[in-house]
């Protein structure tokens, strides 16, 4: 098994969080339902933004203030000059490889209820070369998190982080494995932290986190929407963080998973405390689904502070 440490890390560390994954060029729309065959409907909301799985990770984790860089690909098209646009203005360091061809794309639509139906179309690359895996300074890292989108490219970024004792987390995404978990064993051995949402514990199959354990995760983070999430590591009582009561109406979800992972990543480099990262990560994540969009509706340290004051 790959030697990694361990989740406990010493107070602030002034180290960089760098993201390495997807940069997506978002088109949200709002509809009172989906249409049907031939059918159309009519949306009173819509937006472009960037957006992405390690890209809103990214944002949330540069919101508790711990500096950011991501690593992630764009196209040499209309959309990839405008994730690159939007990006640098997002507060994290961001640096994209760009390929010939068309970016990723995805179109999000929201229902009345707040959940999303997403379609994705991948770009050129969801995911930056092996090559630049492989070149990419860890000298200021203090945790790596990712995606696995490339598993080659995954795989030579996570082999550097375990050599250096960088401690590394997978957010899991059902379209990364679907020949089962076990091709992300390489990627999984060792992580200080696996994310894993209702649908990616589906896709692993009946009793989803003991399979992360036996894998080599380190703990795994284990998010259940309004249930809030519960934070396990082998051999102890599993830890369940709620959802705050009072908690705004939910709006939209689009970007939630994203914002707890990216806030636990910020935390844990200000704290090295798992449960007071994930109470906070909860938190934020929570109040994300009150507004629309994905980062766009993430709330900075100190605001959340403030919101979360209010209803205690």
């Amino acid at each position: 098994m790959n030697t990694a440490p361990t989740t406990d890390t010493a107070g602030p560390t002034g180290k960089t969080a760098v993201f390495v994954g997807d940069t997506v060029f978002d088109t949200t729309l709002r509809v009172r339902s989906l249409p049907a065959a031939d059918e159309k409907v009519v949306s009173d909301y819509l937006t472009d933004a960037v957006g992405g799985v390690v890209t809103n990770a990214a944002v949330a984790c540069s919101l508790t203030g711990t500096p950011t860089a991501l690593v992630s690909s764009v196209g040499t098209d209309a959309a990839g000059r405008q994730c690159a646009e939007q990006a640098r203005g997002l507060g994290v360091d961001f640096r994209p490889e760009v390929s010939e061809g068309p970016s990723s794309r995805a179109v999000i639509t929201i229902a009345e209820d707040g959940e999303k139906h997403l379609i994705l179309v991948p770009g050129v690359r969801m995911y930056p070369s092996e090559a630049v895996c492989r070149r990419l300074s860890l000298d200021d890292a203090g945790w790596l998190h990712t995606a696995v989108y490339d598993p080659v490219a995954a795989r030579a970024v996570i082999a550097r982080c375990a050599e250096r004792g960088v401690p590394w987390s997978i957010d899991l995404e059902p379209a990364t494995f679907p020949d089962g978990i076990g091709a992300l064993a390489d990627h999984i051995d060792g992580a200080a932290a696996v994310f894993c949402n209702t649908h990616a514990a589906r896709a692993i199959g009946p009793d989803a986190i003991t399979t992360l354990f036996g894998l080599g995760a380190r703990s795994v983070v284990f998010t259940d929407g309004s249930h809030g999430a519960r934070w396990c590591v082998p051999g102890a009582a599993e830890v369940t963080v709620p959802v705050a009561a009072g908690a705004a109406p939910v709006v939209d979800t689009t970007g939630a998973g994203d914002c707890l992972a990216g806030s636990f990543v910020g935390m844990m480099l200000d704290s090295g405390d798992p449960l007071d990262a994930l109470r906070y990560a909860v938190a934020a994540a929570s109040h994300s689904c009150s507004g629309f969009g994905g980062h766009q509706s993430y709330a900075t340290r100190a605001e959340l502070a403030e919101l979360t004051g209010r209803c205690a």
